[in-house]
């Protein structure tokens, strides 16, 4: 028989199974000091184990658009929303497309999930539009609110036109409340009274003179907005979220606003839409240290400065409350400032801002306009208390599979069962590690579906042992010894082991890459625990039978305990060969 070549390692050749067991021993110590040393000592529980709010909302097309939902758009809409969400300091909302159509908003415990639902918005469109007449609404039984801020807009390069003293700051100025005497009367003097009139471009065409221009005839349009104003009772949310509705960019439309004092919802009619989102470069709430005030910092696009300079020049020839213009998202005032001089490239609104309603303006007028309407679909909130429950549960179902699989090991392979619990302790310390891990790392939160692939991947694990149990078995019943059965036994092994967790892995990327949502974490977790399948037979399972096998008389003498007994196995031992004596009698052999 000729000699392997010098530098090959014969088949069935023990190899240096110390090494692999130092490695994988240096791996599971890194991985949990790594997890002290980050203070993650748990993995991130996700929206269904550990409470909180689930939003889907539906993308619809726009009048005149009917392409308007496609994946740039879609995705466009998920980096605003994720970064509104994120705005509100929520660092572990998830925001995330499902299907073609559907947007998924996952905020956790703790966060004014109201307050989420409002930033993410169901049309979430924002624009500029001059203020034409404002009436106080009728007070609100429970005030309960901080005062609202009473802002006001400047540059931040120019100084304000009326206050030379005050350093580029204009002084607020209050929305003045209608003097008509039915609310029907101040939609006519607001449309008879000079304003900004949009030229077919979308801008504005100068302000005409009131003395030579003749009251409005009263057209269907005039009529549709007196309707819709006196039917409008800003204290009622649900109008409030419907006001608007029905009325273009380019119309004159109404609108609600809370008021100075936080005691009322005041109404506003509105001009055409001179500047949208989009516009908008960034804004930010920030602290003038200087002044000693909170303040919104803007900074508009080259198309948006331009658009705001021909405004503001319009806006501060008008008295008030024309001087003023309305930021509006999605039917509601949520800021009003005065204008006192030309504005250009960045500005900054100015008033009673703390800093929550300044970082909260600045986040609206950064992500106000999304590419796409969306109607709110379903809002799923999990308490705390169900969430633990869910966990329990699961845990439990864990537990049970577990039992179920150390009871099977334990009676059909019995010494060999030892090897197996080992691996399954491993490979359960790795994935416990890596889920605590990866949980700041990478946002990852351990739902209830990622639990199942949890439990799922223990007899993934265990399967893997089992067909290298076989194969050693099978080399045993052909008549050889352990040493050589266990090495001679890991190359057939090795391969269907890797192409049963080929298969596995190529089933859990398809499935991540196809859904969305919660299946995702099932997906990967069960991706994640057979890749560590690989590493654990690899570098501890197959080196810890080598060295059983070598350095043990239980497993190397094929104890009946062992799961290696050769007679268990339905296997004679070989007969031992004894020295014949030659007698007298008996011719001697050749």
């Amino acid at each position: 028989m000729a000699a392997p070549k010098k530098g090959r390692k014969a088949p069935g050749a023990p190899g240096r199974p110390g090494r692999a067991l130092a490695l994988m021993t240096i791996v599971i110590l890194a991985l949990v000091g790594g997890m002290f040393a980050s203070g993650h000592t748990t993995p991130r529980l996700g929206i269904d184990l550990a409470g909180g709010t689930s939003i889907t909302l539906k993308a619809q097309n726009e009048p005149g658009q009917p392409n308007a939902i496609n994946k740039t758009n879609m995705d466009t809409a998920v980096g605003i929303m994720e970064r509104r969400v994120n705005g509100m300091g929520v660092s572990e909302s998830e925001v995330q497309t499902q299907g073609n159509d559907n947007i998924i908003v996952n905020i956790p415990k703790g966060t004014n999930s109201q307050q989420a639902r409002d930033q993410v918005g169901t049309t979430a469109k924002l624009y500029f539009r001059p203020v034409l007449a404002v009436t106080q609404g009728a007070p609100l039984p429970d005030p309960g609110k901080t005062p609202a801020p009473n802002p006001s807009a400047t540059g931040k390069d120019q100084p304000a036109a009326k206050d030379p003293k005050d350093k580029g700051t204009a002084s607020p100025t209050a929305p003045p409340t209608s003097t008509a005497t039915s609310q029907g009367r101040a939609v006519t003097d607001a449309l008879k009274a000079p304003t900004p009139t949009p030229n077919p471009t979308g801008g504005t065409s100068g302000t005409p003179d009131p003395q030579k221009t003749p009251p409005p005839a009263q057209d269907p349009a005039t009529a549709k907005l007196e309707k819709a104003f006196a039917a409008l009772d800003c204290n009622d949310p649900k109008q409030r979220e419907k006001a608007g509705d029905g009325f273009k960019p380019s119309e004159t439309t109404i609108g609600c606003g809370q008021s100075p004092d936080g005691k009322s919802w005041d109404k506003y009619i509105l001009g055409p839409a001179e500047l949208e989102g989009t516009d908008v470069k960034k804004a930010s709430g920030t602290f003038d240290t200087q002044r000693a005030l909170w303040k919104v910092d803007m900074e508009f696009t080259k198309a948006g400065s331009d658009k705001f300079a021909k405004t503001t020049a319009k806006l501060m020839k008008q008295q008030s409350p024309m001087n003023q213009f309305g930021i509006v998202l999605d039917g509601n005032v949520v800021s009003a400032p005065s204008v006192s001089s030309v504005l250009s490239g960045n500005a900054e609104i100015t008033g009673s801002f703390n800093q929550e309603s300044a970082q909260e303006l600045g986040n609206i007028l950064s992500y106000g306009s999304l590419p796409l309407t969306f109607k709110e679909e379903t809002v799923t909130t999990v308490t705390p208390a169900l969430g633990s429950d869910q966990l329990e549960a699961g845990l439990i179902a864990g537990a049970i599979g577990l039992v179920l699989v150390v009871i099977y090991l334990v009676v059909y392979y019995r010494g060999l069962s030892f090897v197996a619990l080992l691996s399954l302790l491993v490979s359960g310390i790795m994935t416990y590690t890596i889920m605590a891990l990866l949980g700041p790392a990478i946002g990852f939160a351990l739902n209830l579906p990622a639990v199942c692939g949890a439990i799922v991947a223990i007899g993934i694990t265990a399967d893997s042992f089992i067909v290298y149990f076989e194969r050693i078995r099978d080399e045993i019943r052909e008549g050889r010894t352990l040493r050589p059965a266990v090495e001679r036994a890991w190359p057939r092994a090795r391969r269907t082991i890797l192409v049963s967790d080929f298969v596995s892995l190529l089933s859990a990327v398809v499935l991540y890459i196809v859904t969305v949502g919660k299946v995702q974490g099932f997906a990967f977790t069960l991706g994640l625990t057979t890749l560590l399948d690989v590493v654990v037979v690899f570098l501890f399972t197959k080196p810890l039978m080598t060295l059983l096998a070598s350095k043990t008389k239980f497993f190397g003498n094929g104890h009946k305990w062992s799961g290696l007994d050769p007679k268990r196995l339905g296997v004679q031992p070989p007969l031992r060969r004894t020295r014949r004596v030659s007698t007298p009698t008996e011719p001697k052999e050749a």
